[in-house]
């Protein structure tokens, strides 16, 4: 889609519930998003606007706020109005928004907490809901005799307190998707996002009734067609929780999907659209690769700061310039492909690591000729693509890995170590180090007097 898609509005008795409407295919969905999703700002995440984008490639789709969230009306106070965004009040929301557009009936798709609206919905509207797709789907948090992998009352009270203490922070990522905190700039477009879903005298209202919530009576009542889907390493939504869900509901499909992330558009998104398409069309489309393991490096001028003020501005900018040209021109050499450049680095990827290291020489020793020093970070993982772009943890490491570097120093992970063993290259163990963000201390080695092919 070119545009992001505009915003209407559905109305209720109590106040209009802010949607979107987008996509061509034949297919009808109403996605209910977790708390958290305010659907103006999804579109600003590429990785949310491509699920979107490829969702609408095969449907027609209905994205909302709920009320008391994102640019939807806020809940008034009263005798009943009294705790917030409620489960119940969302599930009159997707009867608002599907009679906005003139549906009668639609598949549902729950993500997160959207899942206990989608299930009331199903179970409460049965006419309405051609089918039922539940993501990251949990019946409730406490644990009990008919739920045994749930949390107890003292850690799932302790778990939504944390929640409401760092809402608006982007924090509570170091639990949930420590890939994703790591990410600074998705950070803080998350705490944005949080800020911007639900004001905090709602949120707390909110989750203070989460702990208590349970859907697990609704689901038996659930005729439709129902697909459950969790990750099997989540955190926030485990597994076993989904299949407890899937357990419940009569035919429910349950699809344990790889991966950990908390946000239903990180990694791997297309597995969820490809189970998705097959549900509701029959038809499984080819799989979307979306990660791919690459070498990845990064360079920048050891003392720019200094040697910018000593040069001045107009000097520096013309050094700079010949700098970008020498490290393009081995870029080139080496096969590599320029990812970015800001200031005074540039960040590659290559198809194998030895390849990058012998670049990182070349780009060294080439800009010694304008008197400039170099130092390299090395790092092989797995990476996400994102259009032309990659990102993800790996580039993370490779990034603070070229902090630790001296001058003139090219650093590479023990991965990288390994991964060149036999080829000739020669290394320095530099011991364990903590790299900011990441959540494990990595081994690292600099390299000594490569050869350059």
């Amino acid at each position: 889609m070119s545009a992001v898609p505009e915003i209407r509005y559905a109305e209720t008795s109590d106040g209009s519930v802010a949607y979107q409407a987008f996509g061509g295919g034949a297919q009808r969905v109403v996605l209910v998003p977790d708390w958290h999703n305010p659907v103006e700002l999804l579109w600003e995440d590429p990785r949310a606007e491509r699920f979107f984008t490829d969702l609408a490639a095969f449907a027609r789709v209905i994205l909302f706020d709920k009320r008391g969230t994102g640019v939807s009306d806020p809940i008034p106070f009263g005798a009943t109005m009294s705790a917030g965004p409620t489960t119940e009040l969302a599930a009159e929301d997707i009867a608002a928004v599907m009679d906005a557009e003139g549906w009668r009936e639609a598949c549902i798709l729950g993500i997160g907490v959207g899942c206990w609206s989608a299930a009331l919905f199903a179970a409460t509207a049965p006419t309405r809901v051609t089918r039922l797709v539940l993501v990251d789907a949990f019946p409730r948090l406490q644990t009990g005799p008919d739920f045994p992998d749930g949390l107890s009352r003292e850690v799932a009270t302790r778990t939504v307190q944390r929640i409401a203490s760092e809402h608006g922070t982007g924090s509570i990522l170091r639990l949930t998707d420590p890939a994703a905190y790591a990410d600074l700039q998705f950070r803080r477009w998350y705490a944005r996002a949080q800020r911007f879903a639900m004001p905090r005298k709602w949120m707390k209202m909110f989750w203070s009734s989460v702990t208590d919530f349970d859907i697990s009576s609704v689901l038996s009542s659930i005729t439709a067609p129902t697909l459950v889907m969790n990750r099997c390493q989540s955190i926030a939504f485990p597994v076993a929780w989904g299949r407890h869900v899937a357990r419940r509901i009569a035919g429910a499909e349950f699809r344990e999907l790889p991966g950990r992330d908390e946000l239903f558009f990180m990694t791997n998104p297309s597995r969820i659209l490809e189970e998705l398409r097959q549900f509701l069309t029959g038809v499984r489309e080819a799989p979307v690769i979306d990660r791919i393991l690459a070498t990845i490096l990064f360079t920048d001028i050891a003392g720019s700061t200094e040697r910018l003020a000593a040069l001045g501005d107009r000097p520096w900018r013309d050094r700079m310039l010949r700098h970008n040209s020498l490290v393009r021109r081995e870029l080139a050499r080496f096969r590599g492909v320029e990812i970015d450049s800001a200031g005074d680095g540039f960040l590659a990827s290559f198809d194998g690591p030895a390849r990058a290291i012998q670049c990182a020489v070349a780009i060294r020793e080439s800009v010694q000729q304008l008197d400039l020093q170099v130092r390299a970070g090395i790092h092989v993982g797995e990476c996400e693509l994102v259009g032309e772009k990659i990102g993800g943890i790996a580039v993370h490491i490779a990034s603070r890995v070229t902090r630790v570097a001296n001058a003139g120093e090219i650093l590479v992970t023990r991965t990288v170590q390994e991964l060149v063993a036999g080829s000739g290259l020669r290394f320095q163990d530099r011991g364990s180090h903590t790299l900011k963000g990441v959540p494990e201390p990595w081994q690292l080695y600099a390299l000594q007097n490569p050869p350059i092919g």
